[in-house]
């Protein structure tokens, strides 16, 4: 089983068994639960939860998130992947998914996904995440805790600067 680094209630990381398959559009479907494309999700996605299935949909950059808010509460996971680590959509998505859509479920972070984004993604509200550097769980960790301080509100719910200044 492939590993992903999850973030835990207590903003620690951890290693964990993925059991999840990624599935491609032209490949068959394996036992158990996958992450399928959004394109196959429209096409298959209501037999595979009939069949008990736990779902995963996979949106690249280009694909709106707002066209999964009706099935939002049957996918057990959102990966968004990032093609290349300076494509930043999947930024945006994930916080679309966390504040506008009230979305509980994995929204994990997949493609070229480095520990130098590990602050930034942790604060648009992903939870996990299949590095492609090769980092392990201290290294997401030490990369989120790198800075004390934030200057905005964000998905995560940390104190800004500007609020811990006046006092509250």
């Amino acid at each position: 089983m492939p590993t992903l680094i999850r973030r835990q209630d207590d903003d620690q990381f951890i290693l964990g068994d993925d059991p999840f398959t990624a599935v491609a559009d032209d490949e068959g479907l394996p036992p158990g639960d996958v992450i399928i494309s959004f394109t196959r999700f429209q096409a298959e996605g209501d037999r595979l939860l009939a069949e008990g299935r736990a779902v995963g949909v996979r949106l690249e950059p280009a694909e709106e998130v707002e066209a999964l808010a009706y099935d939002l509460p049957r996918i057990a996971v959102v990966a968004l992947a990032f093609p290349k680590y300076r494509d930043g959509r999947a930024y945006t998505a994930a916080r679309l998914l966390r504040q506008r859509f009230s979305y509980a479920g994995e929204v994990r972070a997949v493609g070229e996904v480095l520990r130098e984004q590990a602050g930034f993604m942790v604060r648009c509200g992903f939870d996990a995440f299949a590095p492609a550097d090769g980092a392990s769980p201290a290294d997401w960790a030490h990369a989120v805790h790198r800075h004390r301080h934030v200057y905005q509100r964000a998905a995560d719910l940390r104190t800004p600067a500007y609020v811990e200044r006046e006092g509250g």
